[in-house]
């Protein structure tokens, strides 16, 4: 089959489309015929070997975590999916090396979920991680209907699911963005505030009495900061998925997990049109260079998938 793979780390240049061999599927597992492979910026870092530390990798490595695709194949004593189902996923397994770049990939039934059946399958691809790793910082900090949530990057990928999905759960949302994203946020269900120097002022005119949670999707050392919008007392209702200090900080430091319930739920929410899933650059397979490059320009506001 033909797949993207690297075989040691680097920049976008390493990567080479190739034939390797299937993937065999496991008791367990579904084999996969990839239709959207979704594109993540942890892709690159982790090809740059910004994850050696903490991830066990064997090349040649196929990258890629997010898929959407057509069973093709069921493992032994796999009863969860059968051969024709659209599913969706997170396909992260227990070391890097057998990713989603490719036609085929074996994925283990704990990482899918059938597809929302609203999306196309590029759609569809552009949530998992992303999506995923929204819902759970919500949920990690216990937030309830009725309450109020600062989202630090709340434009950006993980930041726009997290608007959509916080506001699905009847959560009041305050987002920080850039001044040219603040119709987008508007449009999303969120209240906007400017974000640089300043921005804790901005949100303290829109909840005096302080925010009841706070998601950073973004770092840059802004955990004190956050902290001191959170109420009196609530300082543990702090997640960040971009400080690695987090968990010294004494904040929630969330590393997103696949999640077969997580997924039905979000794929439920795209269905109910609570969820929507801008796809701002579809690229065939053998441009994931490309596809790297423009991810690793910050400046891209909707998912980009590979298509295969």
């Amino acid at each position: 089959m033909k797949a993207i793979a690297y075989t040691a780390y680097g920049t976008p240049d390493i990567l080479a489309l190739t034939e390797v061999p299937e993937p065999k599927v496991a008791p367990g597992e579904v084999l996969v015929r990839v239709k959207a492979a979704g594109v993540n910026p942890v892709d690159w870092k982790l090809a740059s070997g910004y994850l050696d530390s903490i991830l066990e990798v064997r090349y040649p490595v196929i990258p890629g975590w997010d898929v959407a695709g057509v069973v093709e194949a069921v493992g032994e004593d796999t009863f969860d999916y059968a051969v024709g189902d659209e599913v969706y996923g997170y396909v992260r397994k227990e070391w890097v090396e057998l990713g989603t770049y490719a036609e085929l990939v074996s994925a283990p039934v704990r990482t899918l979920a059938r597809k929302p059946r609203e999306l196309t399958f590029e759609q569809a691809a552009g949530i998992p991680l992303a999506g995923l790793t929204a819902y759970q910082s919500l949920t990690r900090v216990g937030l309830k209907a009725g309450e109020t949530v600062l989202i630090h990057s709340a434009a950006g990928g993980t930041g726009s699911f997290g608007v959509q999905i916080a506001v699905a759960l009847g959560l009041r949302v305050i987002g920080t963005a850039g001044a040219h994203n603040h119709d987008y946020l508007r449009s999303l269900g969120a209240e906007p505030v400017l974000y640089g120097e300043g921005f804790a002022d901005r949100v303290r005119e829109l909840a005096p009495e302080g925010v009841d949670a706070a998601l950073d999707f973004f770092g840059d050392d802004v955990i004190p900061t956050l902290r001191s919008l959170v109420k009196p007392g609530q300082g543990h209702r702090l997640v960040s998925i971009a400080d690695h200090t987090a968990a010294a900080q004494g904040a929630h430091q969330l590393w997103v997990r696949p999640d077969t319930a997580d997924l039905t739920f979000l794929g439920r929410l795209a269905d109910e049109g609570k969820l929507t899933v801008n796809v701002e650059h579809a690229l065939p397979l053998a441009e994931a260079a490309k596809a790297w490059e423009l991810s690793a320009t910050g400046r891209t506001r909707g998912k980009i998938v590979l298509t295969v």
